[in-house]
């Protein structure tokens, strides 16, 4: 079940401490290592294995505000859309849902061979659509409320887009998927320090530890949250990139360990399989866009409100990469 409003009134409105940096397109650094294994057959089994424990429907009722999903995008080589999130559950024993702290929303379009990758601030007041009946609250609490299919649907009903699939990732686990791509390199726009780590201006190789304070940071940012954004998503980019040129199968083995303990999606072993072979050009050019809102308190809670115009053209953008 998940949590009522009122439970999620008592607990502190700002952001729990990032462990919290969601690796999006995850999900292709689990399938890559099909193509870069070479079939063989133990990283095939062992990357089946991983991928068919990982793989799970949608929790909650499903409902479809902008009409349903074509669920054979995938299969008929067609642009594809997936909502990325990641959960502050903690240890997967726990009963509580916990919320969905870091948004983001991505096409994939084979076409173009390019990615759109869109983040959405965790904190936008928006219809969560079937609870309560379409009351207004944090786009983070859609999770809580109702799993995956209320937090799809929701999104849907923002972006005025089909969402056809969902990943979800623990964010207990992003220390374990940097350090899995042997660290990442980010390029910082300015010194500063965060976490007894000191970020140099210019590029930085970062551990997982260390690419977990880079992205925990955003008082020191003139763009506050929106900054610690924009290093979330270099962040992410970097681990994809990183992972899809490795070549050794330890690296790969560390992977597989990583998102087998951390993360959820509803994509099958043979989609995953179809991304791994005709997608993957797919992800060479990583268009990174933010939904830009503005900070309004109603009743002692604070939200982002995005300007009709704003939404609009970010609404615009993902519709084209869906054609």
């Amino acid at each position: 079940m998940g949590k009522k409003r009122a439970d999620l009134k008592k607990e502190k409105q700002k952001a729990t401490p990032l462990k919290k940096v969601f690796i999006t397109l995850v999900i292709i650094l689990g399938v890559i290592l099909i193509g870069a294994g070479g079939f063989v057959a133990k990283t095939y089994m062992d990357v089946r294995s991983v991928a068919n424990k990982v793989s799970k429907p949608a929790g909650g009722k499903r409902e479809y505000p902008v009409g349903q999903a074509d669920k054979d995008n995938i299969e008929n080589g067609k642009p594809f859309s997936v909502l990325l999130m990641g959960i502050d559950t903690g240890d997967f024993g726990r009963k509580d849902l916990g919320r969905s702290d870091t948004i983001m929303v991505a096409t994939v379009n084979p076409k173009e061979q390019k990615t759109t990758l869109v983040s959405l601030p965790r904190d936008t007041r928006t219809e969560i659509v079937g609870y309560n009946n379409g009351q207004l609250d944090k786009l983070a609490h859609a999770y809580a409320f109702g799993q995956e299919s209320m937090a799809m649907s929701s999104t849907e009903k923002l972006l005025d887009i089909p969402l056809d699939h969902y990943v979800w990732l623990n964010m207990e686990g992003f220390e374990d998927l940097v350090n899995a791509v042997d660290g990442v390199e980010v390029n910082n726009k300015f010194e500063f320090k965060q976490d007894g780590y000191t970020f140099k201006k210019g590029k930085n190789k970062l551990n997982g530890k260390e690419a977990l304070a880079y992205t925990r940071m955003r008082y020191e940012d003139p763009k506050g949250d929106y900054g610690r954004q924009d290093r979330q998503r270099e962040v992410v980019e970097a681990i994809a990139q990183k992972g899809l040129s490795l070549k050794g199968i330890s690296q790969y083995k560390d992977i597989l360990r990583a998102i087998e303990d951390n993360m959820q999606t509803d994509l099958s072993w043979d989609e995953m399989i179809k991304i791994a072979m005709d997608y993957r050009s797919s992800f060479s050019t990583i268009q990174q866009e933010t939904l830009q809102g503005e900070g309004v308190w109603i009743d002692d809670i604070s939200y982002q409100e995005i300007p009709e115009v704003e939404l609009q053209r970010v609404q615009t953008i993902l519709q084209g990469q869906l054609k």
